[in-house]
């Protein structure tokens, strides 16, 4: 052991005193400056027939000895029921415009999935199967209809099975096959990134389409939502020309758009889930916070198209993470850290933002694919950081989503720089305020501080990991789990320090 002299020991003390304490962020929460109610859509979810999705993770058919109701594992159906699914999207994704709405009805015809990599389908989830699960989550349905390799006539049948009341045929076959009544469409899109695997169409030439399909999507004179298929990150001129169509505001609602988060921006070489070094740490959120650019830029594009109806829709109904694929794992299986988590907070906090222009997203996807909510093993299911974070997020369902305002520390690596905190705020139903907190910076805790208001007390719940790539295991499901927020009331403040890589949600009233 090394002894100090009492004057260099002394000196050292008084210089520790003498360093200031880390700076703490002020936020705050325009009350009075509502910007728009969070529809429950926002927090909505995607099913594509895709991996182990369905086969080998939410579905394991009526005759499996893993315990199901109606074929759908007990344990993912309760867990989703936790998250307050609001909305699933249905059957794709790419694997939309290859789906045959009658090989999934009555006697199955098995099919190859030519979208995801010749796969076998077998078909035992179909149209019954998904709106079956829906109603019992209480959730919306989002069809996704068969533009690439399908026909109107095609579509307009599947719309008038799912939805027919009267005595038609097709009502009919409905009920022949064990539904009496008809369900409710309640979202529906023509094609599916029609600029690649949906067609490789010219927007003008999709946009004709549309238009034209459009017209027969109807039974018993309603109409779902309808939403024209818009386009990625990287093409924002195919949405500015498929809107160009003189009667694209007449027939759809809104348009959507495409962003994943890839760590490294290239699709060859995309990025690992886990052992990344700091600086992919760095590059996915600095790719992830484009979002709000990218809403910002394409609410402008909308507001520019003259024939477009007042509050013309952006429906983002693909984002996440995606990454490399793991070795000995079926496609788009990944792993789920709290990079993931933070990712899903700074997201949701942007959605919030947008709340009077973007209506609904769709995060890909739920079971065992991209950045899912919940990975299952055979019989194990596991819940990741991103399940947690939509669990966390829930009671901003249905609030008002208030403007919030900070000046808070940046996150520098390399030629990076971000914004190492991100924040959001809505009143809630019964008055209070629901607070996000997001920590983007991996390496340093930060300590912010938030007005009263009047309000006596707040409580929380924090997510975060001990690394970078942290996450949950069948081993450790709960070494990435909510623990309650440490949060003191200082004077009119409401103080917090935020630990590194972590998401936050406060309740304060």
């Amino acid at each position: 052991m090394v002894r100090l002299g009492s004057a260099l020991a002394g000196a050292l003390v008084s210089m520790v005193m003498a360093m200031p304490a880390a700076a703490q962020t002020a936020i705050t929460i325009e009350r009075e400056s509502e910007i728009g109610t969070i529809q429950p859509e926002v927090y909505g979810q995607f099913l594509e027939h895709l991996g182990t999705q369905l086969y080998g993770g939410l579905w394991v058919g009526e005759d499996s000895d893993i315990p199901n109701t109606d074929g759908v594992r007990d344990d993912v159906f309760a867990a989703l029921q936790k998250l307050q699914v609001p909305v699933i999207r249905w059957p794709g994704g790419c694997y939309a415009d290859i789906y045959h709405w009658r090989d999934g009805i009555g006697k199955r015809t098995p099919r190859v999935n030519l979208a995801w990599g010749g796969t076998s389908e077998p078909n035992t989830f179909g149209t019954h199967e998904f709106f079956n699960l829906a109603e019992r989550l209480g959730a919306k349905t989002y069809l996704n209809v068969n533009l690439g390799s399908g026909t109107v006539n095609e579509a307009a049948d599947w719309l008038e099975y799912i939805t027919g009341n009267g005595q038609t045929a097709l009502a009919q076959e409905r009920r022949g096959n064990g539904r009496a009544a008809p369900w409710k469409v309640d979202y529906l899109s023509i094609g599916n990134e029609t600029w690649g695997c949906g067609g490789r169409m010219r927007p003008a030439y999709y946009a004709d389409l549309y238009a034209h399909w459009a017209s027969f999507m109807v039974v018993d004179g309603e109409k779902p939502v309808m939403i024209v298929s818009g386009a990625h990150d990287g093409n924002p001129e195919f949405s500015d020309e498929v809107l160009d169509h003189p009667m694209i505001g007449e027939v759809s609602k809104g348009i959507s758009l495409h962003f994943y988060t890839l760590p490294t921006s290239n699709w060859s070489r995309k990025g690992a889930a886990t052992g990344f070094a700091e600086s992919e740490w760095a590059s996915t959120m600095e790719r992830t916070l484009r979002m709000d650019g990218l809403i910002a830029s394409s609410i402008a594009m909308i507001d520019s198209h003259d024939k477009l109806p007042d509050g013309y829709g952006l429906y983002v109904d693909e984002w996440g993470t995606w990454f490399d694929e793991t070795e000995g794992r079926s496609s788009l299986w990944q792993e789920n850290t709290i990079r993931d988590g933070v990712v899903a907070g700074l997201n949701l906090n942007i959605f919030h933002k947008y709340a009077d222009r973007v209506p609904m997203t769709n995060i890909a996807q739920m079971v065992n694919v991209l950045q899912a909510m919940i990975l299952v093993d055979d019989e194990r299911m596991t819940l990741t950081p991103t399940y947690h974070v939509y669990e966390m997020y829930a009671l901003f369902q249905n609030a008002k989503s208030l403007r919030v305002a900070m000046d808070g520390p940046t996150y520098s690596n390399g030629e990076i720089s971000i914004p190492a905190l991100s924040a959001s705020a809505a009143r809630m139903k019964d008055g209070r305020l629901a607070i996000a907190l997001v920590n983007a910076d991996p390496g340093a805790d930060h300590a912010i501080a938030i007005p009263r208001t009047g309000a006596e007390r707040a409580t929380g719940r924090i997510l975060a990991g001990n690394a970078m790539d942290s996450r949950n295991s069948a081993a450790k499901p709960e070494a990435v789990a909510p623990r309650p927020a440490t949060i003191r009331q200082d004077g009119n403040r409401f103080t917090a320090v935020l630990p590194a890589r972590s998401v936050s949600v406060w309740i304060v009233g």
